[in-house]
């Protein structure tokens, strides 16, 4: 069967920050591939809409599947999906991804017949019984799928991250991911899940608080096969474990793969188990993001991230002394006011870290979805991008968005002024050495894209989609928060919610 991928465009964040290759889909291609169907992706993040225009009506695929790891790409998708119905006539349209598999009836609907199916919950699992169903006209019992009739049977996880093997050698246009100075940058993935349940996230939810590991050996030869110079360790917190940190690290030593390496993890399990971080350090780690999330305690039990204030500083202070380079992030509460904002950014500026700011956001799939007592300002999917404010500010939406941008224009200078050029343009001259420009348009798009009066603006377009409503759940049983569940199957529910 022709199986067309496609990933959405980037959002606001990415248009600066960073523009990862799409790990997940090249991971569905490869099961697919696998599966002997023929495959090709477009990844919107880097190509054209035009491309992708030229490919539905060159390629003529049979099923056509848009990722959905982001709540704000939802309504591109819905149209995506109708103008591939158009432009194909037949064509199986389905959606799957992390954000959609928490409001796939809903998505469903909205779409109004463009799209045939969502799948929730991994998709490397599914994509191949799915393919063999749409050929069968069978696809209602297909474990993880949506579609009109209600829900399938529970979704399938994966028992071995092992493989699929991602096919990174569909994508085109590979130079244009990167990650800050690391540029061009591939990513990689050592484990998946995660055993913490910090009420902002939804990574616990998905998984069912579930944690894989990839063996030393396959991560290994996922880095070797790897071109970029550069890695970004996609883990939603890197070496919880120290025993799989080391065998993995142990691989990449005896094969003498040189890379190097941008990962994510929590200041607790830095300070447990410095001597891990230290070894991937010598192997080529240079940065680290660590998420803080707040700077006094009160924040950090709101966000329940079971860690203290303390320990979050003592990370800083390993992280100094193992020479990486770390970027924090802080969520910024609506609740603030111009005080708050002032404490933050005092602290930014009194530490040498970078530091980023996401705007506190009820996710579907989060526990704060359901327990945020204020109510949604919006339910247009495209704010819901961690860069705009949802739920009620306590200053004017136009005062905190000019507050928001102040402080994170006032980082922006520390690490890019007087006292880092030097630093910043040797990276800058040897990625334009190589013909990298991402690393440069960043340094100087910050204005045009982070600005309170586009910000602004955004809450006053048209919305064609929204959110749903919000659904009672009683998180006294977690459990019911989530998509992958290790207990038996749960049968077809055409009244089932998520």
């Amino acid at each position: 069967m022709r199986l067309l991928l496609v990933h959405p465009s980037a959002l606001m964040y990415s248009e600066i920050f960073l523009r990862l290759e799409p790990l997940g889909l090249e991971r569905v291609a490869g099961a697919a591939r696998d599966a002997g169907h023929e495959v090709r992706v477009v990844d919107l993040q880097v190509l054209d809409r035009s491309l992708l225009m030229r490919e539905l009506r060159s390629f003529r695929p049979e099923a056509l599947g848009i990722s959905l790891n982001y709540l704000a790409n939802i309504p591109e998708a819905i149209d995506l999906a109708a103008q591939a119905k158009q432009t194909v006539p037949g064509c199986f349209v389905f959606f799957g991804g992390h954000s959609v598999s928490f409001v796939a009836e809903d998505v469903l609907e909205q779409a109004g017949g463009s799209v045939d199916a969502v799948v929730r919950g991994e998709g490397e699992p599914v994509i191949a019984p799915l393919l063999e169903a749409i050929g069968d006209g069978a696809v209602d019992e297909v474990p993880g799928l949506v579609t009109a009739s209600g829900r399938g049977p529970a979704p399938r996880m994966l028992e071995s991250i092992d493989a699929p093997l991602p096919a990174r050698d569909l994508m085109r246009n590979r130079r244009r991911y990167f990650i800050g100075e690391l540029d061009p940058c591939a990513s990689v993935e050592f484990t998946r899940g995660c055993p913490w349940d910090c009420s902002f996230c939804s990574a616990w939810t998905f998984y069912g608080r579930s944690y894989r590991k990839a063996s030393p050996q396959a991560a290994a030869d996922d880095l070797a096969s790897i071109r970029e110079p550069n890695v970004f360790i996609v883990d939603d917190v890197a070496f919880i474990r120290p025993e799989h940190g080391d065998a993995i690290a142990a691989e990449v030593e005896r094969r003498g793969i040189r890379k190097q390496y941008y990962l994510e993890t929590r200041s607790d399990v830095l300070l447990r188990h410095p001597e891990v971080f230290e070894r991937w350090s010598r192997l080529g780690l240079r940065y680290m993001f660590l998420g803080m999330e707040a700077i006094d305690a009160e924040g950090l039990d709101l966000f329940r991230k079971r860690i203290s204030p303390d320990e979050n500083f003592r990370a800083l202070e390993v992280a100094r002394k193992l020479g990486i380079k770390v970027a924090i992030n802080l969520i910024v509460d609506p609740a603030w006011d111009m005080e708050r904002f002032r404490i933050v950014r005092e602290f930014a500026l009194s530490v040498p870290e970078i530091v980023h700011f996401t705007v506190m956001t009820p996710y579907p799939g989060t526990e704060i979805w359901h327990t945020e007592s204020r109510r949604l300002t919006t339910r247009d999917y495209r704010l819901f991008d961690i860069q705009h404010a949802v739920v009620p500010t306590a200053l004017p939406l136009d005062q905190f968005y000019r507050e928001l941008v102040r402080t994170q224009a006032v980082i922006n200078r520390k690490h890019l002024g007087v006292r880092t050029a030097f630093g910043a343009a040797r990276a800058l001259g040897r990625n334009l050495l190589h013909g990298q420009t991402n690393f440069a348009r960043m340094l100087w798009k910050f204005n045009q894209v982070y600005n309170p009066r586009r910000q602004l603006a955004d809450h006053q377009r048209p919305v064609r989609f929204e959110l749903p409503e919000r659904r009672p759940v009683d998180v006294g049983d977690r459990r019911l928060l989530y998509v992958h569940h290790r207990g038996p199957t749960h049968t077809r529910n055409p009244g089932a919610t998520d």
